[in-house]
């Protein structure tokens, strides 16, 4: 994520260093850089010299122009005024008013408003502890009203039945009936959308609108689209009280144009963005978390926080119980295993360290996520009982899990080899492991 404008600035941060003090033509000359690589990025040309001109203010001062590490405070000062690009601090969603709330999602095609509303009513019932009620109004699409279908049957989330052609006003109304009915207190409308935003497709969202006063009116947008984004949204807003934006496929958007345009060009917060394809795959906005990322300082907030979702505190103390009587089996790496993943991708995870960007820097972390699907597999081929004791698997039994497994008897040797060597490091370590260090250097991307 934003890895290209993060590159940017790392080199721009080398060009200062060591320079001692910074003069009006240093600070020249790293704007211009600054510039280029917000240009690049597909910033909006508008914010681009909103941004350098609020940076150039500050930078031309005197706290910077004496300092003794002038790449550090000129540095801060990015990073505050991508903070305020940003919007400053946290937006957060407004669900006040009479039960059910309504809350309708807007888009294109393709931008991931179906799978986003499944994420969104999760993260709802998770976080907020809402009951909600999921309504696909995609009529043109029939492949929509299955997916919803589908991902609420996933999710044990009730979904209002819906049949493709029918109005989609109508359905609007009847799905607030019906969640008032059944005792739901949030109502989450899957809009249709099209490839361009056109007058029959505004047109049908404005009469959505009129009928059943959406709480919220959020705009799903494709991060990748960059500028396009920008467009889509201005466009929507120019004709529906739109609320918020819920910025999609981050994880794959190494510009960051769209983040960084969005709220300055629609005056609208984003409030979630969407880092992946899985349902828990949806985070509230955080500007300084962004900003931070961005700049190659890490994100550890995040990282706690996705820990914390993917680990049961129950399961970390039973762990740490084995730990300390050394009967961590392979049957407790894997489950650790599982959790890593649940919190995203092994890229992902590094790069918000603090500095890990940095030093990994040229590193292929390409194989890395394959890798630990690799072990796992491994795992999964073998009985409960050799997952368990280790010392009962022989030739035969390491063939079969090698076939079983699609690996080769190479991997598996050298799996529990690894996994030898990690059990006599945690014995000697006792309770100061930690769950997450129990994966064997050697048997992933370490």
């Amino acid at each position: 994520m934003f890895d290209t404008l993060g590159e940017k600035f790392e080199s721009l941060l080398r060009k200062l260093q060591g320079q001692g003090r910074i003069t009006e033509r240093n600070v020249e000359e790293a704007l211009r850089d600054v510039r280029l690589a917000l240009l690049e990025a597909d910033v909006n040309v508008g914010v681009v010299r909103d941004f350098v001109e609020a940076v150039k203010k500050d930078a031309l001062g005197q706290e910077v122009l004496r300092s003794l590490t002038p790449e550090q405070h000129f540095i801060k000062l990015v990073h505050r005024e991508l903070i305020r690009l940003l919007g400053e601090k946290p937006a957060a969603l407004d669900l006040g008013g009479p039960s059910p709330v309504v809350v309708m999602l807007v888009g294109l095609n393709g931008a991931g408003k179906t799978t986003t509303a499944a994420k969104l009513a999760r993260w709802l019932r998770a976080e907020r502890g809402r009951t909600p009620y999921l309504v696909p109004a995609d009529v043109y699409r029939p492949a929509a009203i299955e997916q919803l279908t589908a991902l609420g049957r996933q999710l044990g989330i009730p979904v209002h039945p819906t049949t493709a052609g029918n109005d989609p006003v109508n359905i609007a109304k009847g799905a607030v009936a019906a969640a008032r009915s059944g005792g739901h207190d949030t109502v989450i409308l899957d809009t249709a959308g099209r490839q361009t935003i056109d007058e029959e497709l505004m047109g049908e969202l404005e009469r959505v609108n009129a009928a059943v006063t959406p709480r919220q009116i959020l705009l799903v947008a494709d991060a990748m689209t960059g500028q396009d984004a920008v467009a889509t949204a201005q466009g929507f807003a120019g004709r529906l009280p739109v609320t918020g934006i819920i910025l999609t496929k981050i994880e794959g958007d190494a510009r960051g144009g769209a983040a960084l345009s969005l709220r300055t060009v629609t005056g609208k917060p984003i409030l979630f963005v969407g880092t992946g394809e899985k349902p828990e795959a949806l985070e509230a906005f955080h500007p300084d978390r962004i900003a931070s990322r961005i700049l190659g300082m890490g994100d550890v907030l995040s990282l706690v926080e996705r820990a914390e979702k993917a680990y049961d505190r129950a399961q970390a103390e039973a762990l740490g119980k084995k730990l300390k009587k050394n009967e961590f089996d392979l049957e407790d790496f894997r489950d650790q295993l599982r959790a890593v993943k649940r919190m995203g991708s092994v890229a992902e995870l590094l790069g918000m360290i603090p500095g890990m960007k940095k030093m990994l820097k040229g590193a292929d972390l390409g194989d890395a996520d394959q890798e630990l699907r690799r072990v796992e597999a491994i795992i999964n081929s073998m009985t409960n009982e050799e997952r368990r004791n280790i010392h009962i698997l022989n030739a035969n039994r390491r063939k079969r899990i090698a076939l079983g497994s699609g690996a080769s008897v190479a991997d598996v040797n050298r799996l529990l080899k690894q996994f030898t060597q990690t059990k006599k490091v945690l014995k000697k370590l006792g309770s100061g492991a930690l769950p997450m260090g129990g994966v064997p250097r050697g048997t992933g991307p370490w």
